[in-house]
């Protein structure tokens, strides 16, 4: 079955050039060229990823990918023209998976969405069946639904940071340096770098613990990396 991605951005040339490309990779795709039709299309629609421009009309898309997160975990790449870290980080606080920044050759957006799917897949057939719930004082994480819980109410994670937690909480106690963070949890070919870690362990932070500048959870070991208390 071809992958569906939603291709958001209201330059139609680039939203051209994004398609074709994907489609000769036998991938399908749709496009969209505001804000709000995306968000209509992403309600309606079963996409497996969507490319995400930041500057759009109507509605930009770091509200979209807000608002998406408030009902889907869909895979999001949020697409900049602006090169200061903080947009990027900001595509990630909003809940993006990973973030490019134009101008981009396609073939590096085709990799970081080819790195992305694969994760997505091998995360749903590599599911052990026997699994049901793990966990750790307040905190539970439910395999099959994918949901996590504070003192029985649900923490909205989005798909990376449950499985960042997910990886975490099955090893206790060992040290994961962010290298190996990103290679485990994004893919060992994914073409990002280890601050995606460091924005999605401070997100982790502030949705589990109670107090996230003194965590009960999830630790930092000074110049090695993060672990699971």
């Amino acid at each position: 079955m071809a992958y569906h991605i939603l291709v958001v951005d209201d330059e139609k040339l680039i939203v051209k050039g994004i398609k074709f490309s994907l489609e000769q990779d036998g991938m399908e795709v749709t496009a969209a060229y505001d804000g709000e039709e995306a968000l209509q299309y992403i309600k309606e629609g079963n996409f497996d990823l969507v490319v995400l421009d930041v500057m759009l009309p109507k509605m930009d898309g770091l509200q979209v990918c807000q608002q998406v997160r408030e009902f889907s975990q869909i895979p999001i790449i949020m697409v900049t023209a602006k090169g200061e870290d903080m947009d990027k980080i900001m595509g990630l606080e909003y809940g993006a998976d990973d973030y490019i920044t134009k101008p981009f050759n396609i073939l590096e957006l085709k990799a970081r969405i080819k790195a992305i799917l694969r994760r997505s897949v091998k995360k749903v057939t590599a599911e052990p069946q026997a699994k049901n719930v793990l966990k750790a004082r307040d905190l539970e994480l439910a395999y099959d639904s994918r949901r996590v819980f504070i003192n029985g109410k649900e923490v909205n994670l989005t798909a990376k940071e449950f499985d960042l937690l997910e990886l975490l909480m099955e090893n206790p106690g060992k040290v994961y340096s962010r290298e190996k963070l990103l290679d485990t949890v994004w893919g060992y070919d994914y073409p990002g770098d280890v601050r995606t870690v460091d924005v999605h362990v401070r997100r982790l932070r502030e949705k589990i613990e109670a107090n996230p500048s003194e965590p009960k959870y999830i630790f930092t070991k000074w110049g090695v990396g993060y672990y699971f208390n």
